[in-house]
């Protein structure tokens, strides 16, 4: 039996910010600090694996993982120099861009969109048509929310066929649960894992498969710091992306890396989240085969959301090149074997 701390872990771990650990792989000159998207949770493995086992010291490079509390937080501590990078949703980051934030997405490790409609096994919630007449948790604000009629026009559904309740981060999954509701619109990649960790089976219905097909989260780092400090970004891009897919070759070594920084999470439902993670890693267009990289067809896309249901301004000048580089990498392809250092 799970004890009640790992299921407390398993709830809240997206809440737990101050509370938990940072990795560090040391100090000095060339030292750099990356942000998580909130706080630390099994979906973060990679990170902590890629510093772990030395793909950022072969680069010369002492990384501090933050925990963090949304994407668009993270996008302004980047912008501001509280931390040299963030891993962020490309939504978010292009509603701060459209605000002033001079930043860039230099590593999209996220080719797609972990949007989701998440339920637990034998409720009833097999598929998309068991949606209607249900009633969905979501937060109050966020890009799920806001693109949910999106999801909704792609179903053939109308107003009214679903019933959708706010529900703070922390209270959406022991809700769930409860029977306080039928399913949460979710990361998939954060409640599928939170949910094998209580002993229960997770029924996910991807947007993706609906043909929403977005670009997820990447790493952003500021204007300022691809100006003056070029190659650490190179660098660290160099050691991310091998990290990152060492990771998804090495799941059970990852999730024990995890393990050692961030208690409260059982190796199953780390190596769970790893997966679903790593599912992520490739896309469409350049992202095909080349980890990481996007273009313009893809940015072009996330812009026209942006506009449409995010809260960009309709008369908004941002261009692909504003939100984006490729410049600083040079990415890995699916054939590739990756070794740690």
């Amino acid at each position: 039996m799970r004890n009640s701390r790992r299921i407390l872990a398993a709830i809240a771990g997206a809440i737990m910010v101050a509370t938990l650990p940072a990795c560090t792989s040391g100090g000095g000159e060339n030292s750099m600090t990356l942000m998580m998207d909130v706080g630390y949770l099994p979906k973060h493995a990679p990170f902590f694996a890629a510093v772990e086992r030395g793909f950022f010291a072969a680069e010369g490079l002492d990384i501090t993982i933050m925990p963090g509390s949304g994407s668009t937080n993270t996008v302004t501590s980047v912008e501001t120099g509280k931390v040299d990078a963030g891993f962020a949703d490309f939504g978010s980051t292009i509603i701060s861009q459209g605000r002033g934030a001079s930043v860039k997405h230099v590593n999209l490790l996220q080719a797609r969109s972990a949007y989701a409609v998440v339920a637990l096994g034998d409720t009833g919630i097999e598929g998309w048509d068991d949606l209607r007449g249900k009633t969905l948790a979501t937060e109050g604000a966020g890009a799920m929310t806001a693109m949910w009629p999106y999801a909704m026009s792609k179903l053939g559904f109308t107003e009214g066929d679903v019933n959708v309740v706010h529900a703070s981060s922390g209270s959406k999954i022991p809700g769930l649960l409860a029977g306080q509701w039928d399913a949460n619109l979710a990361l998939y990649v954060s409640d599928e894992p939170a949910i094998d960790a209580l002993g229960r089976e997770a029924v996910v219905l991807k947007w993706a498969d609906l043909g929403i097909d977005l670009y997820g989260n990447g790493i952003v780092v500021s204007d300022e710091k691809l100006a003056h400090k070029p190659d650490q970004v190179r660098k660290f891009n160099r050691a991310m992306q091998k990290g990152f897919l060492w990771s998804c070759e090495h799941p059970d070594e990852a999730a024990q890396d995890f393990r050692n920084e961030v208690s409260g999470f059982e190796s199953e439902t780390v190596t769970l989240a790893i997966r679903e993670q790593c599912s992520l890693n490739w896309g469409s267009g350049e992202a095909a085969n080349n980890f990481g990289v996007m273009d313009d067809a893809g940015v072009g896309k996330m812009i026209d959301i942006s506009r449409e249901f995010l809260g960009l301004p309709a008369d908004s000048d941002l261009t692909p090149a504003d939100i984006y580089t490729n410049d600083f990498l040079a990415p890995l392809h699916r054939d590739e074997t990756v070794q740690a250092p």
